[in-house]
């Protein structure tokens, strides 16, 4: 029984610390690479977006708080001197578990695509524990990556 106890007194202690050192790299073809954690994110412009997304049980809603994903790339300057050199480019979306999911830099650019696509760090006011970044307006979630870990400019 002890040892049960000290092993979820390590679990607890170990996913605290991770819900409080969440962070993701934004790296790759960029002038000035980037390594952001979730206290980051709060003190830039905040966007908040209401999502539902269809799923085996049916429609799920949350309003989802964080930063546009276009702001972080704008941040990081991509590395192409080029007239409209970035729309060249991807970002390569890397989660912890290795799930990995590629967007055109055109679909989130406000001058082309301007997907309001989201980097968030709380879900229905509540912080999650993870970084997620969701894109409002897909019919399903499958965009979605939850736990981002990595951003490279490709």
């Amino acid at each position: 029984m002890q040892t049960i106890v000290v092993f979820l007194a390590l679990l607890l202690a170990v996913a605290g610390a991770r819900a409080d050192s969440k962070s993701v790299t934004v790296d790759g073809l960029v002038k000035q690479p980037q390594q952001v954690t979730a206290d980051a994110l709060r003190r830039l412009p905040p966007v908040e977006r209401r999502v539902t997304f269809d799923t085996d049980r049916g429609p799920q809603s949350a309003t989802y708080t964080g930063v546009l994903l276009w702001t972080l790339i704008d941040r990081a300057k991509v590395d192409d001197a080029a007239k409209w050199g970035e729309l060249r480019h991807v970002l390569a979306v890397t989660a912890a578990d290795g799930y990995l999911l590629m967007v055109s830099i055109g679909e989130i650019d406000p001058n082309f695509g301007n997907a309001p696509v989201v980097l968030a760090y709380a879900r229905d006011g509540q912080p999650l524990p993870v970084l997620r970044l969701v894109f409002p307006g897909d019919k399903h979630g499958a965009r979605d990556v939850r736990d981002v870990v990595h951003i490279e400019v490709r």
